[in-house]
């Protein structure tokens, strides 16, 4: 051992100590977060909403119109819980990430450590940017598409009307903003398969064509079925592939450099000797 590490024996009894601290730190901030976003669900569904408004909007038709339905009395209810529980996850997630990085740490190297740092600060960023392009323009422009399917009154013709529910609006909407934050999480965990060796970026160059099939396909299971969200989920996800093969390329690049360093080094020694 190179005594870098800073984990020491411990018996397993101490080791499940600290586990149960760090679950209760994780749930505890979770259950707190729950608590405040349950009391604020009502705005913060109106948040959600406001993509839905924009879609309105752009559809031509009157604000006045944009209203969501609830046919059961415990529907509503039970979208606020849902609601609770996406806001406490997203606020809690810093928390619960450093929880399980205090639990690991100490069985990590120092150069380890450095190395997953940063990803630990670009993942919760590459998520909040997959949600918020869901927020600003996905959503809005599968809601257009769903509105631009309303059929006016005519002769001969009955009016056909969306009036979205609740909780499947709130379903559409998480649905979307999980399957983006999960997917620009690619370049993430591609560079980090390429720290430790286990991929490469000619590997996955030469996989791209394979990679675009697949990228459609969980984009038809991911999004709702129409083609909208699902091109738009795909695209994304194609680009972010393009990133994370620049990114492991990076990654080799800067080990190569840090071999010559090495060798370099070894050689300059030899030499003094």
């Amino acid at each position: 051992m190179s005594g870098d590490m800073d984990d020491k024996p411990q018996p397993l009894i101490e080791h499940l100590i600290e586990l149960r601290s760090r679950l209760i730190w994780a749930l505890g901030s979770f259950f707190v977060a729950f608590i405040v976003c349950f009391y604020f669900a009502k705005p913060l569904f109106n948040i959600l909403v406001v993509p839905y408004k924009w879609a309105v909007s752009w559809a031509g038709l009157d604000l006045s119109k944009a209203e969501l339905i609830y046919t059961a009395p415990q529907e509503f209810f039970f979208t606020q819980v849902k609601v609770a529980a996406f806001g406490a996850m997203v606020i809690a997630f810093p928390v619960i990430a450093s929880q399980i990085y205090k639990f690991v740490a100490p069985g990590l190297y120092k150069n380890e450590r450095a190395a997953f740092l940063p990803f630990l600060v670009a993942s919760p960023l590459l998520f909040l940017l997959g949600a918020s392009l869901v927020y600003f323009f996905f959503t809005p422009m599968v809601m257009w598409f769903f509105l631009a399917m309303q059929q006016s009154p005519a002769e001969g013709e009955v009016a056909i009307s969306l009036l979205p529910k609740v909780s499947e609006y709130l379903s559409l909407i998480m649905t979307l903003v999980f399957s983006f934050g999960l997917v620009f999480q690619l370049p993430v965990i591609t560079t980090l398969l390429a720290r430790v060796g286990i991929l490469d970026s000619q590997w996955l160059a030469d996989k791209r064509k394979y990679f675009i099939v697949v990228a459609f396909v969980v984009a038809a299971v991911l999004t709702p079925p129409d083609p909208l969200s699902q091109i738009g989920l795909a695209l994304p996800t194609i680009l972010l592939y393009e990133v994370a093969i620049y990114a492991a390329r990076l990654v080799e690049k800067s080990r190569a450099k840090s071999a010559d360093e090495a060798a370099l080094a070894e050689a300059s020694a030899a030499d003094e000797t």
